[in-house]
């Protein structure tokens, strides 16, 4: 009996349950809506171009026998640049010549054979006919000699295209041939810039499109000297993006340029876009839930973090805007969210290098 009173307290503690501990918050990054404004500027950057630049080549086949100009050379308009082997050309013009002088002594004899013809038929020595035949004779060889002139014509400017001439005033960038090269019609030799006229040209990606339009403002600086910014307007947006890199060619004008830009120098040009009253998150914050997109929403009072539906906007580079949805001031978890369960609690900490 003693032995059963000693265990009976013994049995009751151990028919008692435990009592349930406290659960850990689990860390979670967070940040504040509306700290990351929608609105950042952003920077490109490009290459220093001239608005007026062209490669020019000969119009015909042929050897390069001399070539007049370097690199950085200042021309002007006409100014020989190279010149092309003219023998075979030469040759041609000759002999197209030949043919024009033929064909004009085919058209005198026609000429003194129709004046014949007509006077016997005045005097009814030949019929009708015989005179129709001689006149078709006359003009088939007018319209020789007018065929070989045009052909001769043709033949002569083929020798004037062994001469490459500047077609513009500017600065030599770039020579691709050099003597003793044999070329093709059309093909680049020598590349020619007006230096006056100096732009950036930058390749903008799709997500960057937002706000960027002719006559836009912009900021540019050099790379060679980062202190001194230049203005600057878009002077021209591709109507389409490159097929390979799926960027939009942009042209942004140097509005006051000087003597220290130059051709081919790297720059970053600055676009500021629109204010807009969408949120900048980061896209880790967003997730899909039952087919909606959401956020995790951190509840100050009680740590507690709760799903809540938004419109999702542009994807950037830089995060993805959010439209509707959630208030600025609010904490979002940016990381970890697919983990998440409704009223789950959590300590927040702040992120501090944002996307």
């Amino acid at each position: 009996m003693k032995y059963l009173l000693l265990t009976l307290p013994l049995l009751l503690a151990a028919c008692e349950k435990p009592a349930p501990t406290a659960s850990v918050p689990r860390p979670a990054l967070v940040v504040t809506v509306g700290e990351q404004t929608a609105a950042a500027p952003i920077i490109l950057i490009g290459e220093i171009r001239s608005r007026y630049e062209s490669a020019q080549g000969f119009r015909i086949n042929g050897k390069i026998i001399e070539r007049n100009v370097d690199t950085g050379a200042v021309v002007t308009k006409g100014q020989l640049l190279a010149k092309l082997d003219s023998m075979d050309t030469g040759l041609s013009t000759q002999a197209a010549q030949a043919e024009v002088r033929a064909a004009e002594a085919d058209l005198a004899l026609a000429q003194a054979e129709l004046d014949r013809q007509r006077q016997l038929h005045a005097s009814k020595f030949i019929s009708n006919q015989a005179l129709d035949i001689q006149e078709a004779q006359f003009k088939a060889a007018a319209a020789r000699v007018k065929q070989t002139r045009a052909q001769a014509a043709v033949t002569g400017n083929q020798s004037r295209y062994t001469q490459l001439l500047a077609e513009r005033d500017g600065v030599v960038t770039r020579i691709q041939a050099e003597p003793g090269q044999v070329v093709a019609a059309g093909e680049p030799i020598v590349r020619i810039a007006v230096p006056e006229n100096k732009e950036v040209e930058i390749a903008v990606p799709e997500s960057r499109m937002l706000g960027i339009a002719v006559d836009v403002p912009a900021e540019i600086r050099l790379w060679a000297n980062p202190t001194t910014v230049y203005k600057g307007k878009v002077r021209e947006v591709a109507p389409a993006a490159d097929n390979l890199t799926r960027t939009f060619q942009v042209r942004v004008v140097l509005l006051d340029a000087d003597d220290s830009v130059r051709l081919g120098m790297t720059a970053g040009v600055r676009f500021y876009h629109q204010d807009t009253k969408d949120f900048l998150l980061p896209t880790t914050a967003l997730t899909q839930r039952d087919g909606q997109s959401v956020v995790w929403v951190v509840n100050p009072a009680n740590g507690e973090v709760q799903p809540r539906t938004v419109q999702a906007g542009a994807f950037r580079e830089d995060g993805v805007l959010i439209a509707g949805g959630i208030q600025k001031g609010e904490q979002v978890v940016v990381a970890g969210v697919q983990t998440l369960i409704p009223g789950q609690k959590v300590r927040a900490t702040p992120l501090r290098s944002q996307p």
